[in-house]
């Protein structure tokens, strides 16, 4: 599979998605996020999180981190609810706590964070990608999950 196809989304593994990422131009991530696959994409991403979550690396880290996602067709942005405690990961699409580490950032940004194919500490430094709370939080995020590589 070569093309990013959003109806085929959920069939494709977290290795094949970030190939796809990877493989896909900007423009195009963009319009696809500005589709009606946004929410299937997001909402898959979201709900593949607790199954990559490694409580190993997390050791005593609790914390709640809101993703928020920019850009929506209506201008809005998505935020998802990211709860570690107790050696587990949750997922809601409906914050209901206060964040230590609130994340914001564009729907291309947010593609190649979770596919492994983006260097978020430069989206940080250029702007894309802005960390609100306990940066320390921002700058590990990625250790405690198994994300995968193109």
């Amino acid at each position: 599979m070569t093309d990013f196809d959003p109806a085929n989304f959920a069939s494709v593994g977290p290795k094949e998605f970030a190939q796809l990422v990877k493989s896909t131009p900007d423009a195009k991530l963009a319009e696809i996020m500005q589709s009606d696959a946004r929410g299937k994409i997001l909402n898959e991403v979201f709900g593949r999180m607790p199954a990559l979550f490694r409580a190993d690396r997390a050791g005593s880290t609790n914390a709640v981190i809101h993703w928020g996602i920019t850009g929506r067709p209506d201008g809005g942005t998505d935020t998802y609810e990211v709860v570690i405690e107790n050696g587990t990961c949750t997922v809601s699409e409906t914050p209901q706590r206060d964040p230590k580490l609130s994340l914001t950032m564009g729907p291309v940004e947010f593609l190649k964070i979770v596919s492994g194919s983006g260097n978020p500490v430069m989206m940080f430094m250029s702007g894309k990608l802005k960390a609100k709370g306990d940066l320390g939080l921002a700058a590990n995020i990625a250790n405690l999950f198994d994300i995968p590589k193109a």
